[in-house]
This record gives structure tokens, sequence and C-alpha cells, in this order.
């Protein structure tokens, strides 16, 4: 797998809704990225390459299903194009700063394909519920083969 993202990373938000990028982050992620909201209240980040197979893989899901065509206008109609400057700051469009529940402090996370975006207060409360939950979560994926 190329470009695998990990790692955690605190940063701050500037007054004018930007913040940087993490600079392990910036080489992966490229000069122009797509940020949509995530899952659990979070923000997801993916390149472009990245996000063309999430987008294709949604796509292919049928319309028909009322989850699918729900969880469609979540990822799709939340997502934007955004630019990364020179300085390798991105500016988080308000509606997904609200959706995130962003404050000054935010914290990046590294997650395989994607990055995520967090409200570090927010990401401490959540990392400390599954770091107490790992042993069982791990149990639960090794019984389905995951692991």
């Amino acid at each position: 797998m190329t470009n695998l993202l990990i790692g955690e990373y605190e940063h701050t938000l500037d007054e004018k809704k930007r913040v940087s990028l993490p600079k392990s982050f910036r080489a992966a992620l490229g000069k122009r990225v797509v940020m949509t909201r995530g899952l659990d209240n979070c923000l997801f980040v993916y390149s472009p390459h990245a996000w063309s197979k999430v987008a294709e893989k949604l796509q292919s899901l049928s319309i028909v299903n009322e989850d699918t065509r729900g969880f469609n206008r979540f990822m799709l109609s939340g997502a934007a194009e955004v630019d990364v400057d020179g300085a390798g700051r991105v500016l988080i469009p308000d509606h997904q700063k609200e959706f995130a529940q962003l404050k000054k402090n935010v914290v990046f996370t590294g997650v395989s394909d994607h990055v995520e975006i967090w409200d570090a207060f927010r990401w401490k409360s959540y990392k400390a519920r599954i770091e107490k939950d790992a042993e069982r979560m791990a149990t639960k994926l090794g019984e389905i083969g995951a692991l």
C-alpha cells in the first residue's frame, strides 16, 4: 500500500479557520484535498486519488436502498475540494467546522487512506474510550477473520 497515512498531531485553527496540515500528511495528500463529513463527528480528508476510489464505491451502490441514498448524501453533499496553500494550510469550510464542532485546538489522525480532523477535546475523549475497548474490538475482528 502506498502513502499509508498514520500518526496523531495536534494543531491550532487560526482566526481565519485555517490549519496547517502535518508535514508528513502534506506529502501524501498533495496540493489539493477533498474534505468531507466523517463518522463519529470528525472530518475525513482524502487525496484526490483516494477520494475517487471512495466516490466510485459510493456511486456503485443501488439508489433504491434508503440507507445508500442517505449515506451518499451525507458523504457527497458534505464534500469540498480544498487547496493546500504555500504554507501547508487548509481552510476548513464553515459547514464542516460546525459539523465536527471544531474549536481552536484540533487533532489530525492518519487512518490508512485518509486523515481525520477532530476537535482536540472530543478526540481525547473518544481515544480514551477506544483504548479501553481495544481488546474487545480485536477479539471481535479476530472472530470474523479480519485479524
